[in-house]
């Protein structure tokens, strides 16, 4: 690839700034919903997660759950799933979020975590519950597949289809238990839906609606085998962070290959990771990250090919091969942007697009010559007026905040409070949390947010700052 992105002429540079000063304050309108629904989902949250695992004891009883700003639909992570249903932003809800929800965990592992990869794909693994001991094996036999070996021994390898039906049925049980003693202060479930191995539900308060995409996976503490090589190389966030930030733990997210078998095989996520990466990126590139996502996830949606996903992807590998005093401009935001437009369309002429923790795999190689073509077609149509497709894009945000503001004029006007919702004003909450949650999210920029809940005890969060906790 080039030493350095291209040069872009005045004019379209004076064009994307602007769109660039319009993009960002449409997408702060976006965020107006959060203090008033975040306390309720909390509390939500914590009481349906404490019921799930009282349920049948299955779930750790001290879990984790890492929030991600974004739904699966967008690519917040490397789930490729045909069964997503289509939502629509304004319409169906005005935030989107993903939650992924331990299953099983492996920690306190020193050496590389080694994983059945002889059956899957690159990036893929099956998981045998050999790992574990064997109290967790009788739990969780019901959702796995067996294989008998010829020497008479029996392997229960997990599965994520079956992990997918338990939970949404472990969802659906605790939630009619909700409805039936409803609660002031919690939350109105809109909607519970299960696409594939993807439980998505939208939660509101009055008239405002969030969707959560809750992925069932297994976490691991320490680092994958497969991905030991990565760490010897050279990488732009050396001397940034430390080694032990970046490698702190994975994940296995219910998705199998294009060519695996979807009863046993996990994609491997670093979303973790990725969080701690995001700390050594400059606001500008992640600026015209959001800009190029904004640009592409309706235009290369038909048929499926890329995703925001491999857009992140490409982005690192471009900060590894940029000379970090380049990406450091603050004014850069537009040379960025062509950039990355640059980037996709190389990708995609070359079929070509490596994970970024596990280079071997090529993201795209799965690609018909036809599909890559037409997607290339249209990114140059964007490359050659970029300003234009990103006025668009800006468009397309206003227009479903005018839809969200006229639903909850509409709804402030004619509905009746809901008996799960607030009982009092919805535009007045009990935000204490909501602010406390705000204060550390603005104090602590790019870091690793968590909450533990403990299901004996619901009525406190127990919050945690990569390793501080609150």
């Amino acid at each position: 690839m080039r030493s350095l992105w291209s040069c872009v002429y005045g004019c379209q540079r004076r064009h994307l700034f602007t769109m660039f000063a319009g993009y960002q304050q449409s997408a702060a309108t976006r965020a107006w919903g959060t203090s008033v629904l975040i306390h309720g989902w909390i509390k939500r949250r914590k009481c349906l997660q404490g019921m799930v695992q009282k349920l049948d004891q299955k779930l750790p009883v001290a879990n984790e759950y890492l929030l991600l700003s974004g739904g699966v639909r967008e690519g917040v992570v490397d789930i490729d799933l045909d069964e997503l249903n289509v939502y629509a932003r304004g319409t169906d809800y005005d935030m989107d979020f993903t939650l992924l929800v331990p299953a099983l965990k492996l920690h306190d592992r020193n050496q590389p975590v080694t994983l059945d990869m002889r059956h899957s794909a690159l990036c893929h693994s099956w998981l045998s519950l050999r790992l574990f001991d064997e109290g967790t094996i009788s739990k969780w036999k019901d959702c796995c597949t067996i294989v008998d070996h010829i020497n008479g021994a029996t392997n229960y390898f997990f599965s994520p289809t079956k992990v997918a039906d338990w939970f949404y049925e472990s969802i659906s049980i605790v939630l009619s238990e909700i409805q039936k003693k409803p609660q002031r202060g919690m939350p109105k479930v809109e909607k519970v839906e299960k696409n594939g191995t993807i439980i998505s539900i939208i939660l509101g308060v009055g008239s405002s609606r969030m969707l959560y995409d809750i992925v069932p996976v297994v976490s691991f503490k320490g680092w994958p085998a497969v991905a030991q090589s990565w760490l010897m190389e050279n990488h732009f966030w050396d001397g940034k962070i430390t080694e032990e930030e970046v490698i702190s733990g994975f994940y296995l997210v219910p998705a199998c290959s294009y060519k695996g078998k979807k009863d046993n095989e996990w994609r491997l996520s670093f979303a973790r990771s990725e969080v701690q990466l995001k700390k050594c990126i400059s606001s500008s590139l992640m600026q015209a990250y959001q800009a190029c996502k904004a640009i592409i996830i309706k235009l290369l949606s038909r048929p499926k090919a890329i995703s925001p996903y491999h857009l992140r992807s490409m982005m690192l590998w471009a900060c590894d091969r940029l000379p970090a005093s380049y990406l450091a401009q603050e004014d850069y935001a537009a040379h960025f942007l062509l950039g990355l437009i640059d980037d996709l369309q190389h990708c995609l002429v070359n079929k070509m697009c490596p994970n970024y923790f596990i280079p071997q795999c090529n993201m795209l190689e799965h690609l018909s010559e036809d599909t890559v073509m037409l997607h290339a077609r249209k990114l140059s149509s964007v490359r050659s007026d970029p300003a234009e497709h990103l006025r668009t894009a800006i468009e397309h945000v206003k227009a479903a905040n005018r839809l969200t503001l006229e639903l909850q004029r509409r709804g402030s006007t004619t509905s009746i409070p809901s008996p799960q919702s607030d009982g009092g004003d919805p535009s007045q909450p009990d935000d204490r949390l909501a602010k406390k949650l705000q204060q550390l999210v603005t104090e602590n920029p790019g870091k690793s947010i968590s909450v533990f809940i403990n299901p004996d005890d619901v009525t406190r969060p127990h919050f945690r700052i990569d390793d501080k906790f609150f």
